[in-house]
């Protein structure tokens, strides 16, 4: 399942597979604010955290934003952040890919 689309109506969040199709509702105030998203994963960032979810609305991970730095973009099957002058690609996992200068 691939996600298309992830829209904020009235404090929640609905995703959207590539039919239009919804998917899930995730309620704003429990996900936080969104970043991204990528083909089966959604980024939100909340309190000092960013939180992978999966497309099913299920909590992948936590990534604390002081560690991994700025959200940069979400797609495909990678997560970037810009952490000082280090550019570094997660997985869906939150598993660190590779990291490379700005």
């Amino acid at each position: 399942m691939a996600i298309s689309n992830v829209e904020l109506k009235a404090g929640w969040y609905a995703v959207f597979d590539g039919d239009g199709k919804k998917l899930k509702d995730l309620q704003a105030s429990s996900v936080g604010d969104l970043c991204g998203n990528g083909n089966d994963f959604i980024v939100f960032k909340k309190s000092g955290w960013y939180g992978i979810y999966g497309e099913t609305g299920n909590k992948i991970k936590d990534l604390q934003t002081s560690s991994v730095g700025d959200f940069q973009n979400a797609a495909g099957n990678t997560i970037v952040f810009k952490k000082n002058n280090w550019i570094e690609t997660y997985d869906k996992t939150g598993k660190k890919l590779n990291s490379r200068q700005a």
